[in-house]
């Protein structure tokens, strides 16, 4: 059999392991991004040879795209507009002070670490290893014992905060000479890249969530057709953006907000949706798609990019991948976070459970298909950071949840009232809970 075929076959074969004890090992500090890295690096060159990223770059980057944009759409399309202002300041502090912070902690941080790189070269670290990954740390954000109010925050900013790092990375990488946005030019990376394809994203999104809702009104549509529906509006919006030389993502993720706007709003105009065709359940089928994906994109992760990368280590890279995870995330969440009335142990949890995945990942790859100078090291950096996110989050998330809530629990026991006790609105609640 060729490559690819013993690849798909070892793709399929993990994934299948995997499904058929993933409850037993649901309740262990033992994560399906654990699981999916650790068989990675083992199919990778480093051991088994059986996934090679130079080999297999075609399918590879189309599986890890695909990933990012049905993720990119469906985090957006569930957030409402009211969930940002939950609590009154938690997700907005958080995505308005604590990213931008994030990003330029990262650059300043990368500079005495990380010799060789050009100053965009450095900014494009900390902007590539800025988002968080939901998925990384899901029982940090699902457990019954974390006040709503964190577990909602944590939630919207993982939710928004990939999308809202794209524009920092394309300028960033526009900076870059020899990169295919810097031939370009800023002016039009600027036009095509961030402002048409949120113009593309936003009139997809707007229209396919208001298609949907009139065909639902008038009971056209089936409810499995109707999640075929969103899937499509997610490719349609990322195909629409590369086409005018755009950027895919930034258009799928504006198109997800739109999208739901949308659709909530048709709904609100007397039509008469059943319970099985509400607006948490139409994206059931594009969110359970693109977890598969981002568990299989995790796989392909350790394979190309970690194994390789553990044979290479230096104490620099190492050094700035803990400080990334740690300095770079913790101390901008405590600068968004002061005088909001949150007690130290909330700033701290809060401030941990920011594990990097998916859109490190793939923005990673795609900074290392530009072959400039610099994008090796950029890679090698990522591929630690991501690596030790998903060992060192994974295993802490359970015993950190349970001791953060046994604080909160003997805190409130003792009559003190707790800003983190703030009421969180039913919808978001029940989405934490879905996710």
């Amino acid at each position: 059999m060729s490559g690819e075929t013993w690849t798909g076959v070892a793709v399929a074969g993990v994934t299948a392991a995997y499904a058929l004890g993933s409850r037993r090992l649901a309740s262990t500090p033992v994560s399906s991004a654990m699981v999916f890295v650790g068989c990675g690096v083992l199919l990778g060159p480093a051991v088994l040879d059986v996934i090679d990223f130079e080999r297999d770059a075609g399918p590879i980057l189309t599986l890890l795209e695909a990933a990012l944009a049905l993720i990119l759409f469906t985090d957006a399309m569930t957030v409402r507009p009211r969930d940002l202002r939950s609590g009154g300041f938690l997700p907005g502090r958080l995505l308005g002070i604590g990213l931008p912070l994030t990003i330029g902690a990262g650059w300043l941080l990368a500079w005495p670490l990380l010799p060789g790189l050009t100053v965009w070269e450095l900014a494009l670290v900390g902007a590539v290893l800025a988002p968080t990954d939901a998925a990384l740390g899901k029982t940090a954000m699902t457990s019954p014992r974390v006040p709503a109010l964190v577990r909602n925050g944590l939630n919207v900013e993982s939710g928004l905060n990939d999308g809202m790092v794209l524009p920092f990375f394309v300028l960033f990488l526009a900076g870059i000479p020899g990169t295919s946005a810097a031939e370009e030019g800023a002016a039009g990376v600027f036009w095509r890249a961030l402002v048409l394809s949120a113009v593309l994203g936003l009139l997809v999104g707007a229209g396919g969530g208001r298609l949907l809702g009139a065909a639902q009104a008038r009971g056209w549509v089936s409810r499995e057709w109707a999640q075929l529906f969103v899937p499509a509006a997610a490719a349609a919006a990322y195909t629409l953006a590369v086409v005018v030389d755009g950027s895919g993502f930034i258009a799928a993720w504006v198109a997800g907000f739109s999208f739901g706007l949308a659709l909530r709003r048709s709904r609100t105009t007397g039509a008469a949706v059943g319970p099985q065709e509400g607006s948490g359940r139409t994206a059931d089928f594009t969110e359970h798609l693109g977890a598969l994906l981002a568990s299989v994109s995790l796989l392909v992760f350790g394979a190309v990019l970690l194994g390789p990368t553990l044979e290479d280590l230096s104490w620099r890279i190492v050094g700035y991948a803990l400080l990334s995870l740690t300095v770079v995330r913790m101390l901008p969440v405590a600068v968004a976070l002061a005088g909001s009335g949150l007690r130290l142990p909330t700033v701290v949890y809060i401030g941990w459970f920011g594990p990097r995945g998916l859109a490190s990942v793939v923005l990673g790859l795609l900074v290392l298909e530009e072959h400039v100078h610099g994008t090796g090291l950029l890679g090698r950096v990522v591929a630690v950071t991501v690596g030790l996110s998903v060992l060192l989050h994974g295993v802490s998330a359970i015993a950190l949840a349970d001791r953060y809530g046994r604080w909160i629990e003997r805190t409130t026991a003792g009559g003190k009232e707790l800003r983190e006790g703030a009421p969180v609105p039913e919808a978001a609640r029940r989405r934490i809970t879905a996710r």
